[in-house]
């Protein structure tokens, strides 16, 4: 959308001939804008709440360089989810402000304002080897205006370190579990807890692990109530899904 646009419209608001609700619809759905190998949404948090998202895996540098700018230049707060250390090297000298989590593979670039949700995640990994997808969906609930406590290594092979977790997870309104192996971590902590738990099956195990696909099929079939699945290692969809939820708390 550009000025001329946005005048038009504003105009025909101020004149009457247009009311406030109509021009809203009208903005949700305006044209994107066209970089020849991308399409920019601009007006993604009008209908999400949140600006688009870059996926850096796939891209090349120049892509996601150019990508972030465009979307920091219009007042967008910027997120570029698996992402690479040259690439933040790029970005980062054209947006100094922009922020590098290794562990995550994770730009953020801040800005605008991200209204906060009033909601807490917490976060959830089995073990150290999970981190990266935790992190990801940690970083991810943070920028898209969550609170978010991070419980790491807390998996079922020492259920203690769990146990003794238990009145930090239960203050959360949302639960994110990130587990691999054979992914039980998720049921346990579901027949624990009353809040929603979303359940983020990861890559991490031995041969008959099969990349993750075993864990997804045990948070499919979780005996414990309450259990949303997302897909193998998308620690962002997770964490895009329980924003969702919080943000609830103010309707």
């Amino acid at each position: 959308m550009n000025e001329d646009q946005l005048r038009a419209l504003l105009n025909e608001i101020k004149e009457g001939r247009l009311e406030p609700e109509e021009a809203l619809e009208r903005l949700k759905v305006f044209p994107y804008e066209d970089l020849g190998f991308v399409k920019i949404d601009h007006h993604r948090s009008l209908r999400k709440g949140f600006p688009e998202v870059i996926f850096g895996q796939g891209k090349t540098l120049e892509q996601v360089v150019r990508i972030t700018c465009h979307l920091a230049q219009s007042g967008s707060t910027v997120l570029v989810t698996r992402t690479s250390e040259e690439v933040y090297r790029e970005t980062v000298r054209h947006l100094p402000e922009a922020e590098y989590n290794p562990l995550a593979r994770t730009i953020v670039v801040r800005r605008g304002e991200i209204k906060p949700t009033g909601g807490l995640v917490a976060v959830l990994s089995a073990g150290t080897a999970d981190l990266p997808v935790a992190e990801e969906a940690a970083v991810t609930a943070e920028v898209m205006g969550n609170e978010v406590e991070r419980i790491y290594d807390v998996g079922i092979a020492g259920m203690h370190r769990l146990l003794g977790q238990l009145i930090n997870i239960r203050s959360a309104d949302v639960i994110i579990v990130v587990a691999g192996m054979e992914g039980a971590l998720a049921s346990v902590v579901a027949g624990l807890v009353e809040s929603p738990v979303i359940a983020v099956p990861t890559s991490i195990g031995y041969g008959a692990s099969f990349g993750g696909l075993a864990a997804l099929l045990a948070m499919l079939n979780s005996c414990a109530s309450g259990v949303g699945v997302v897909n193998i290692d998308n620690g962002f969809g997770a964490a895009a899904l329980a924003t969702a939820i919080t943000r609830l708390k103010k309707n």
